[in-house]
Formats: structure tokens, C-alpha cells, sequence
């Protein structure tokens, strides 16, 4: 018995591989040779100038990482002065409002009745630690 289903799974194997033959060559006469080869040429023609564009594309980061790489430490040094200048120039617009606060509040004490130009604190930032 046990002999008789081998012999069944390989009579299905054989009309599976037959008929696996039959769609193929079915499929072959559907499709024309040269449009095959055509597709292929051109896949071939893309292949070629997708690995052109990534050589390219490599290059580029290359040259891109080492231009980063020269002008990093400019850029950090300008960022650091830009941000001195900034806190800079909102202390000496506080000063100019805390002046002019002053003047009108003498021009006119009923304009300002609360204590608002008290004490002015310096809140700039150490320059000397760093960013």
C-alpha cells in the first residue's frame, strides 16, 4: 500500500511538470522574441545610467562631508559670536526702554503707577563659559 501512494505522488509530480511545460511554452508563443530582447537592452541601458547617477550621487556626499568638515568650525564661531551679539543688543534695547521709561515717567508720574522701572537686572549671559 505503501508503495501504491508513491507511485500516486509521482504520477501527480509528472502531469504538475507537464502541465507546468505546457503553460511555459503557451507563454512563449504569447510574447514576442524581440520585444524580449528589446526589454532587456533597455533594462540593461537603465542599469547603466542608475549606477552612473549613484557614482555620481556618491562623489557628491564625498565632496558635500569634506566642504562640512572645512567650514564646521567657521560655522560654530559665527553662531557663537551671533548669539553674543544678540544678547548684546537685548541688553542695550532694555537699557533704552528702562531710559525712555524713566524720562516719560518723570514728564509724567500718573502714566506709570505701579513700581515698573525699580531695578534693572543685567540678565546677559557669561561670555566667557561655552555654547
Amino acid at each position: 500500500m505503501a508503495a501504491r501512494g508513491g507511485e500516486t505522488g509521482l504520477e501527480e509530480s509528472g502531469c504538475i511538470r507537464a502541465a507546468s511545460e505546457e503553460v511555459s511554452r503557451q507563454f512563449g508563443t504569447l510574447v514576442n522574441a524581440e520585444d524580449v530582447e528589446s526589454i532587456k537592452k533597455l533594462q540593461y541601458f537603465i542599469l547603466g545610467r542608475l549606477q552612473d547617477s549613484n557614482a555620481v550621487l556618491s562623489h557628491f556626499n564625498e565632496f558635500s562631508e569634506r566642504c562640512y568638515t572645512e567650514v564646521s568650525g567657521d560655522l560654530t564661531r559665527n553662531v557663537r559670536l551671533l548669539k553674543s551679539m544678540k544678547s548684546d543688543l537685548d541688553h542695550i534695547f532694555m537699557k533704552l526702554r528702562w531710559n525712555i521709561k524713566a524720562k516719560l515717567k518723570a514728564a509724567h508720574p500718573d502714566a506709570f503707577p505701579d513700581d515698573s522701572t525699580s531695578k534693572l537686572i543685567d540678565q546677559r549671559p557669561d561670555l566667557e563659559t561655552p555654547l
